[in-house]
């Protein structure tokens, strides 16, 4: 097999087949998926995202396909001030966002940014929510809103099944969280009881939103086409608007839904294990949620980094890399940043940022070690661009057939550090796209504060459609009510 990426010119000062060169691309030839292996893949997830829309097959679905009950995206008539919460990561954010209809704006008014303790991640559940409470009072102090209850829209990026706009059931825990307890539970409860507790303001209608949907919503007010939300960041998601009529688990034939995927957990059923490689079977076992989310550990930053490290060692110890010397930095997980990856292939200043990181992390190199190390992070973040490609396809080519149209124009709204960050991700992926799409045109919009912004968006569309229809608001409440009696 060639030694070099077709997209890198590295110019290794080693002949390409030499046994050193050629032993190297036999380690990263099974990242490297061509065209037909990504359609393969692409009609493997079609079959998931069916199965998880079906009414008997949903619970068994290792991509869930959740309803999100946000029934239309933004038509330009919405206004009014919202809160917003952000719980998605290490850092919890609280923001005051004002929609301006007359200038088909949303304004983040101002944010307040929270650290989540790593012991509170994996703490008692009244712990958290407490602390996002004080974090929300505090805030709302700071920006005198104190005496007003605004709507507030709550982004909590973790699998959640919802049953309403804003009843949101948690069903398990990612992204290193893991507090006990919460799996199970309605999570906007959770957060009232929190601000009950607290007791020096109060909070109006609550709309869950995940963050794939306020990043599709944010970019809805400004393109009125973005019927497709996305995150690759540390962790990878994407919702879209699906017929009513295939989305079998709730009532009704009419209109459209956003669905959020939760395509992170594609590949949790087995389906996946022909391209897993040895790399990403070891980061699946050391991970903290071991089978889950096997998609996600394939493709995200949480865990790009990481991969990387599993192959810089595994070339070390066979002495293709350092000049075989032990290296107890390698040995330490989680050492090689995802960020590192993103610097090493800048395209001008690339092989000097992987001389400085290499020599950071005190590992003895030559020049042709930083050209192999480069040509390491190359394959692993392509091979992430085109597997994120593939499913996005996948959306794409469902859409159009739900439609029964000969061309799909739609725009998607995108998010996330390694989307944003690293240098060649997005143009490989739009590349990828259009080859396994083409009768889908895709215009591709970086959401701004999508997490924030959106979730405001979605409070608001919601306020707009119950203003609209609310005798029908008031009459399905009471039909649901009248269920649970009986």
């Amino acid at each position: 097999p060639p030694c070099l990426s077709p997209s890198l010119s590295l110019s290794l000062p080693v002949s390409p087949s030499s046994p050193s060169c050629l032993t190297t691309s036999l380690h990263v030839s099974p990242l490297r998926l061509s065209l037909d292996k990504l359609r393969d893949v692409s009609s493997r997830l079609h079959k998931g995202l069916v199965q998880g829309l079906g009414k008997h097959s949903h619970h068994r679905a290792a991509v869930k396909m959740l309803p999100t009950f946000v029934r239309a995206t933004p038509d330009g008539t919405e206004k009014g001030d919202f809160l917003a919460l952000d719980l998605g990561g290490t850092n919890f954010r609280v923001l005051h966002v004002r929609v301006l209809q007359a200038e088909q704006k949303v304004v983040k008014m101002d944010s307040q940014i929270c650290v989540v303790p790593k012991d509170m991640m994996t703490g008692a559940t009244q712990q958290l929510f407490d602390h996002i409470a004080s974090c929300l009072g505090d805030f709302i102090a700071s920006q005198e809103l104190k005496g007003q209850t605004l709507p507030l829209g709550f982004t909590f990026s973790f699998p959640c099944e919802q049953k309403e706009i804003d009843k949101s059931i948690l069903i398990r825990w990612t992204k290193g969280f893991n507090c006990p307890g919460v799996e199970g539970r309605d999570v906007v409860t959770l957060l009232r009881d929190a601000v009950r507790r607290r007791g020096d303001y109060d909070i109006g209608s609550v709309a869950m939103v995940n963050d794939t949907v306020g990043t599709m919503m944010s970019c809805g007010y400004k393109d009125q086409s973005c019927e497709i939300g996305m995150i690759i960041g540390t962790g990878t998601n994407a919702c879209y608007m699906e017929e009513m009529k295939n989305v079998k688990r709730v009532e009704g034939e009419d209109g459209r839904m956003c669905i959020n995927t939760e395509w992170g957990g594609f590949g949790d059923d087995g389906s996946l294990r022909d391209i897993q490689t040895e790399f990403d079977q070891m980061v699946d076992k050391t991970s903290i949620n071991p089978g889950v989310h096997i998609f996600e550990k394939m493709i995200s930053g949480m865990y790009l980094g990481e991969i990387v490290r599993l192959l810089l060692l595994r070339l070390s110890e066979e002495k293709l890399l350092f000049k075989g010397q032990k290296s107890e930095v390698l040995q330490t997980p989680e050492i090689f940043q995802t960020k590192f990856i993103s610097e090493i292939e800048e395209e001008d200043t690339g092989l000097d940022n992987a001389r400085r990181i290499l020599t950071q992390l005190d590992l003895q190199w030559d020049e042709a070690d930083v050209r192999v190390v480069r040509l390491v992070c190359d394959t692993v973040s392509s091979r992430s661009a085109r597997l994120c490609a593939a499913a996005l396809a996948t959306i794409a080519n469902k859409m159009r057939l739900n439609r029964g149209l000969d061309r799909l124009q739609t725009t998607v709204g995108v998010d996330g550090t390694v989307y944003r960050k690293h240098p060649n991700f997005s143009e490989e992926l739009q590349l990828t796209v259009r080859l396994l799409a083409p009768e889908c045109s895709i215009t591709f919009l970086v959401s701004e504060d999508g997490s924030g912004k959106g979730a405001a968006m979605v409070t608001a569309v919601a306020q707009r459609l119950c203003v609209l229809f609310p005798c029908l608001h008031f009459l399905i409440k009471s039909y649901m009510s009248d269920l649970k009696n009986e």
